[in-house]
């Protein structure tokens, strides 16, 4: 893969987001969509002690059933960042690189960001730099349909579907003897393989 990628945003994207982008040379994010629901656009996963657990930013969707999502506001009612940042302090402070990332990952989610695009766009650019992945990031203005365009990712990566992505084996702390749990966030890979993250995504 070469060129563009369509992509929507993402919290603490799974690895396959990365991969995907980690082929191209300019990322399109999109802008105008309206919100998912159950989407990795306000959750991810992360492999704790006993499996696979789900971290949710709250929102306020509104009194519109159509809200842009960069209009979608964060719920700060919730005390998810706390949840978030404990759960991930739970899962991976015994990882091998957790002390490397960990702060400042959880200074970002900290920071009270209004919007859910501003927290997710700041956590992935900041992941894309600590990967030393170099890329070209631009934002739609105006939706474009979907069709069968091989570069649009948007609705490809998906909780709601078995991924299609090749998922190779690396270190995790936790799998419960099971052997690999793949689907995970990137920071799964991040703070069990540090450096090697990045040669792993563009295997």
């Amino acid at each position: 893969m070469a060129g563009m990628v369509l992509v929507s945003i993402a919290y603490l994207p799974p690895v396959e987001y990365f991969s995907v982008i980690s082929r191209a040379d300019e990322v399109l994010v999109e802008k105008e969509e309206n919100y998912l629901k159950q989407t990795y656009r306000n959750r991810c996963y992360i492999l704790s002690a006993h499996g696979p657990q789900l971290l949710s930013v709250p929102v306020y969707l509104g009194s519109l059933h159509k809200t842009p999502v960069k209009n979608i506001r964060i719920d700060y009612s919730k005390r998810w960042q706390q949840v978030h940042t404990g759960a991930m302090t739970a899962s991976y402070n015994s990882s091998p690189y957790f002390e490397f990332y960990f702060n400042k990952i959880e200074k970002i989610i900290l920071k009270n960001h209004e919007y859910l695009f501003d927290l997710n766009m700041e956590l992935t650019n900041s992941l894309l730099d600590i990967l030393k992945m170099k890329k070209t990031i631009s934002y739609t203005t105006n939706f474009i349909s979907v069709g069968d365009m091989e570069y649009d990712f948007r609705y490809k990566i998906t909780p709601k579907e078995k991924s299609h992505f090749a998922f190779k084996k690396y270190f995790q702390v936790f799998n419960n003897g099971e052997g690999f749990v793949p689907g995970m966030s990137i920071i799964d890979l991040l703070f069990n393989m540090g450096p090697e993250a990045v040669d792993y995504i563009k295997a």
